[in-house]
């Protein structure tokens, strides 16, 4: 090799050497983001012999350069000659999975984990494993905590004599004097429960996770809801009973609501594990008690489960049991409550069945429409399909229509923008003698909203009804009305028409866009503000592949679109000559 060569191999590293040691963090985190080109350049052997020892003496720095660190060494094993060589990159991870910054703890252990799995049996043995060993008797708890992350990924690729001694050591982390590393065991040992064979998840998993469940920190017991569920899985009903009923029991009624608020949160996932008869005899009673707690955050969660676990019991335990705790919600006074309840509710419906569903939910919809809090009001009509399904367009429309009326003004624009995207679907069941009596006023209203996503969706709402009803009703009942907002003195309306006619358009036939669209359109494109004229222009170019589509091409593309454009591409405003140009490159 000569010196140009060498000089050319030794570049990319001395660069890097350059970048990592500038005073610019920024700078340091650019040249960390690429390494996997630096990497390239060298070749894997090259990385493995000289990037790879750099990077470990590195480490010392801010926090920000070592997380994208972290995160890059996470797909690496490519760059060092692939999975046979992964194990080179463990040391600098194990050194990063042990400082004081959470997130460059976390992040290292998601790249050790991602490295873990691509390892063979000899490299877990002589290597992955030792480092396990030593986070997790390090004298610092940092480097304890981060080691709980690693037992999972590794566990089932170990010898029984090895796995023996990681469930021992993770005992001895479930069992630490810090509540940081039992919390973080606590996190992590539902992913080792799934790893771990049923004989060893009755004799050593489900003693850690009774006494982790007890544990004086709210905060760990609360992390060990995940691992109840995970053995509940795995356990069979009677078993369940035998084994962790107590605990389960407990937790339902711990005095911290945050433990509280898992369990609540995980309710059907944890019904579904623990079988049918456990969930007549215990946990209809539990979420009945979840319902009505008396923190708020509590109920929210128990809310959000209302639909999943009615399903899972008998509907006369719903009618009886759960029914009477969903009217007490509906008048809750946390919003949050009621604004989950009002996500979730709409999912009894199915459940319920038509006769129940106007009965028992129908006055409780009716109530969340006239919520005083706009996110309660938003979250039940965004759901009204749902209903439908169920008790038909006649009920729904008798019932609700009114309240959904009234809420077309509603303060908040964005209920009047759920509104408006469940139009279509309400026009479509209704049929267009009852639309045209009710709500075709309503969408013409939206038209002239004070808020420019409202007019947009009114525009595209339009759009949706003249394919549901076809051409000859929107020439009847809606082209004419906008185009009478064509003349109006407020430019807005104006631009509204522009906008709502290059919506219709693409729904309409050949004569409906000859006869009824494109005079407005070439009217306005003499209006004298610049913002309608530029509209007007893209306009065209949205009418252009109609036309030409609906055979229009000759007479209205060259005597009527053409001189339109070649006026507004000589216009004194640059915006409009622009689309103006670009326009004509269509025609």
């Amino acid at each position: 090799m000569n010196a140009d060569d060498a000089d050319e191999t030794l570049y990319p590293i001395a660069v890097l050497i350059d970048e990592l040691k500038h005073e610019d963090a920024s700078l340091r985190v650019n040249a960390v983001r690429r390494l996997a080109t630096i990497a390239l350049a060298l070749g894997p052997e090259r990385t493995r012999d000289e990037l790879i020892p750099f990077l470990e003496d590195s480490i010392d720095d801010e926090d920000e350069v070592l997380l994208v660190l972290a995160e890059e060494l996470g797909s690496f094993v490519d760059y060092v000659g692939g999975a046979q060589y992964g194990h080179l990159l463990l040391p600098t991870l194990e050194t990063l999975a042990a400082v004081e910054e959470t997130v460059v703890r976390d992040k290292a252990v998601d790249s050790i984990s991602k490295i873990g799995v691509l390892l063979g049996q000899q490299q877990i043995e002589e290597h992955y494993i030792p480092m396990i060993r030593r986070l997790s008797i390090g004298d610092w708890f940092t480097s304890r905590t981060s080691a709980c992350g690693l037992y999972a990924p590794a566990y089932s690729l170990s010898t029984p004599s090895t796995q023996e001694e990681l469930r021992r050591l993770y005992a001895q982390l479930c069992n630490d004097d810090t509540p940081m590393v039992r919390r973080a065991a606590g996190t992590h040992l539902a992913k080792l429960t799934k790893k771990v064979s049923k004989e060893h998840v009755l004799s050593e998993i489900i003693p850690l996770f009774r006494h982790l469940a007890v544990d004086e920190q709210d905060s760990v017991r609360l992390l060990t809801v995940e691992s109840l569920v995970a053995i509940a899985e795995i356990l069979s009903p009677e078993e369940v009973k035998s084994q962790i009923l107590e605990s389960l029991r407990s937790m339902c009624a711990d005095k911290s609501w945050r433990v509280r608020y898992m369990i609540a949160d995980k309710f059907v996932q944890l019904a579904k594990a623990v079988g049918a008869d456990i969930v007549r005899e215990e946990l209809i009673t539990a979420f009945v008690a979840l319902l009505k707690d008396n923190e708020a955050e509590v109920r929210t969660a128990a809310a959000g489960q209302v639909p999943g676990f009615s399903t899972l019991i008998d509907q006369e335990f719903v009618l009886r049991e759960i029914l009477p705790c969903v009217k007490e919600l509906v008048l809750d006074t946390s919003q949050h409550v009621r604004a989950a309840l009002a996500t979730q509710i709409s999912g009894l419906a199915p459940f319920l069945g038509k006769e129940h569903t106007t009965d028992h939910l129908l006055p409780l919809f009716l109530q969340l429409l006239k919520d005083e809090t706009p996110e309660v009001r938003l979250n039940i009509i965004s759901k009204l399909d749902r209903v439908n399904e169920v008790i038909g367009i006649e009920v729904l429309s008798q019932s609700l229509l009114p309240a959904i009326i009234e809420l077309q003004e509603d303060k908040q624009w964005r209920v009047r923008l759920a509104i408006i995207e469940n139009i279509p679907l309400l026009a479509s069941q209704l049929g267009v003698a009852f639309f045209d009596e009710k709500l075709a006023d309503l969408c013409m209203n939206w038209l002239g909203d004070s808020v420019f996503s409202i007019r947009e969706a009114a525009t595209i709402n339009l759009r949706k009804l003249t394919e549901v009803f076809g051409v000859e009703w929107a020439k009847q009942a809606i082209i004419p009305k906008i185009l009478a907002m064509s003349t109006h003195e407020n430019y807005l309306y104006r631009m509204t028409t522009v906008f709502a006619l290059t919506a219709i358009a693409s729904a309409v036939n050949g004569d409906a866009l000859r006869d009824n669209i494109l005079p407005t359109v070439i009217t306005l494109a003499a209006d004298p503000i610049p913002n309608i004229r530029f509209n007007v222009a893209k306009c065209f170019e949205q009418i252009i592949p109609l036309a030409k589509k609906a055979n229009l091409g000759s007479t209205v593309i060259a005597e009527q679109i053409k001189p339109a454009l070649a006026k507004l591409a000589e216009d004194s405003d640059n915006d409009v000559r622009y689309y103006a140009q670009r326009a004509a490159a269509t025609a």
